[in-house]
């Protein structure tokens, strides 16, 4: 199978957007775009780890109810849920239902607040974790460095951190540049990675 196809527009996309316009728009607009907020690394921490085991397509299409469920995933509004909220959000057919799932979003959100007040920040945190030399597309699902992340991830407390959750979580982060060549979108996530600032 072909790593691109060609979008609607004519122009060749990586091959695994072309199952719908939602997906389409994530991979040109978001996906490995790097990101240096928290709360948006958060957010990718979490439902990453709703992801596992599913389509990411399946929880693109209900984030906007993940956002209104988890206080548009504030660290700390996530870090003060309770038991009743994890009983609360069974019950929402807008996400998915899952409470060890559920549960370990609340858990990351304290370890996140652990993280944050030892290091600084949580992205300047993960950003340390980035590849020193550029991989190569669509050949790798861990990588050494994601090995190391999820196993400090979870020293740290952290769960559903596993190897290949966290390079998924990298190639969304823009941690890596995963886009097929030839994909027009890749020379877009390469000139916005050579002119972010890694966070500290």
């Amino acid at each position: 199978m072909s790593a691109t196809m060609i979008a609607p527009d004519g122009k060749p996309r990586c091959a695994w957007c072309a199952i719908g316009p939602d997906m389409l728009a994530y991979h040109d607009r978001e996906w490995g775009f790097p990101v240096g907020d928290d709360r948006l690394l958060f957010e990718k921490f979490c439902l990453e780890g709703f992801q596992s085991g599913l389509s990411w397509r399946t929880i693109l299409t209900k984030r906007d109810n993940f956002r209104a469920a988890f206080h548009d995933f504030e660290i700390a509004c996530v870090a003060a849920m309770t038991e009743a909220d994890i009983a609360r959000l069974l019950q929402n057919d807008g996400i998915i239902r899952n409470r060890a799932k559920i549960a370990s979003a609340i858990n990351n959100a304290h370890r996140a607040q652990e993280l944050i007040a030892a290091e600084g920040s949580l992205a300047g945190y993960v950003w340390r974790f980035a590849p020193k030399a550029e991989i190569t597309p669509e050949t790798m699902t861990t990588s050494p460095e994601s090995v190391a992340l999820s196993k400090d991830l979870k020293t740290r407390g952290w769960s559903f951190v596993g190897p290949t959750t966290v390079f998924a979580l990298m190639q969304a982060l823009g941690l890596v540049n995963d886009h097929a060549y030839g994909c027009v979108t890749r020379q877009a996530v390469a000139s916005a990675r050579a002119g972010f600032t890694r966070p500290r």
